[in-house]
């Protein structure tokens, strides 16, 4: 089974092709084609995502990235058995051009169409190389999201916590903001942090040691702020010890709310994705808190774990073989719980 998947939700235009291989406890596939464009430099003089150049940039450049994801797949259109594209949640302008582009192969092609959720596409997206059976337990942490949720199947999901504010991954965003680090933010502060002293600054922990598996950081953004407000902002120094103490602040909460998660977990497997997974540093704790509750952490490769067309692609697979598919007239969203008990706030 062969799926193109497209994905448009931000600020990279991506398209990928994977083929599932079967297995024995869960599918495991390979990647024939996972093509992107970043629009870093389009965005990088505004100091972050601007969507209106963003749509432009997607509807540029998507069918030259289709172009080539089939020439590197050595496949044609005919040779596909599904076409999936993220349907939100996302940057709406951005997400239109990906279904709308989707939609019009899988009409003229005569294929099936798969909207898939976006956070569903990182959420299942480790059972491209791994095999993860399910359910698991799964940290999501990216620039917009922030949850902690079982996933027992494609479009199986139950969320246990979620930010009451501010996502991590925005949170590393404003950090480099305001060091001047560039964007974007999480691999600059990760890099900065490598160098500095992670004991020298005392951040606040949002929600650390509480009950439940609820995320805060909008307290941690206020005192990175107050912090930078006091020392030399040519301060090198300073401003590796305040990265890597924020960076240690993070992994103390993310820590703290997995490990309660971990207490009622349905499988002794915990799952980190999103952007946000491909620190390194967080790896480590999140590695080190699943040790202690006798689970073993499993994540994608650092190139799937930021957004990228691969886990759409695969997402459309696990969909596909259960016969979940979309008709034509599916409407992009701007919000997309993954679990759909969840009320979206408009």
């Amino acid at each position: 089974m062969r799926v193109m998947g497209i994905e448009t939700s931000c600020d990279e235009t991506a398209v990928a092709i994977v083929e599932a291989l079967g297995a024995g406890h869960g599918p495991v596939g390979q990647i024939l084609a996972n093509v992107i464009y970043s629009q870093l430099t389009e965005h990088r003089r505004f100091g972050g995502v601007v969507p209106e150049i963003a749509a432009r940039a997607h509807l540029e450049r998507i069918d030259g990235l289709i172009e080539e994801a089939l020439a590197t797949a050595g496949l044609d259109l005919a040779g596909l058995d599904g076409i999936a594209a993220t349907g939100g949640p996302g940057l709406i302008g951005g997400v239109m051009v990906g279904v709308m582009t989707a939609k019009a192969l899988a009409f003229a092609h005569d294929k099936p169409f798969l909207a898939i959720n976006h956070l569903e596409g990182h959420a299942l997206s480790v059972r491209l190389t791994e095999e993860v059976s399910f359910p698991y337990l799964l940290l999501l942490v990216s620039g917009g999201h922030c949850q902690l949720l079982t996933v027992r199947g494609p479009g199986d999901f139950a969320r246990l916590g979620t930010t009451i504010d501010d996502a991590v991954g925005e949170c590393f965003d404003k950090t480099a903001k305001l060091l001047g680090l560039g964007f974007p933010g999480g691999p600059a502060v990760e890099r900065a942090a490598k160098d500095g002293d992670p004991q020298r600054f005392a951040l606040p922990r949002p929600m650390w040691k509480k009950p439940g598996c609820d995320f805060s950081f909008s307290g941690l953004k206020t005192a990175v702020r107050q912090t930078v407000e006091k020392f030399d902002p040519d301060d090198r120094t300073a401003i590796a010890d305040l990265c890597a103490s924020f960076q240690r602040t993070v992994g103390d909460v993310l820590a703290d709310r997995c490990a309660n998660a971990l207490t009622s977990a349905p499988s002794p497997t915990l799952v980190v994705a999103g952007g946000v997974a491909a620190n390194l540093y967080l790896r480590g704790r999140l590695e080190e808190v699943a040790t202690r509750h006798g689970a073993r952490l499993v994540a994608p490769p650092i190139k799937l774990c930021t957004d990228n067309g691969a886990m759409i692609a695969w997402a459309g697979v696990e969909r596909l073989r259960l016969g979940q598919t979309d008709a034509l007239d599916f409407r992009p969203r701007p919000r997309w719980p993954l679990d759909p008990s969840v009320v979206v706030r408009v």
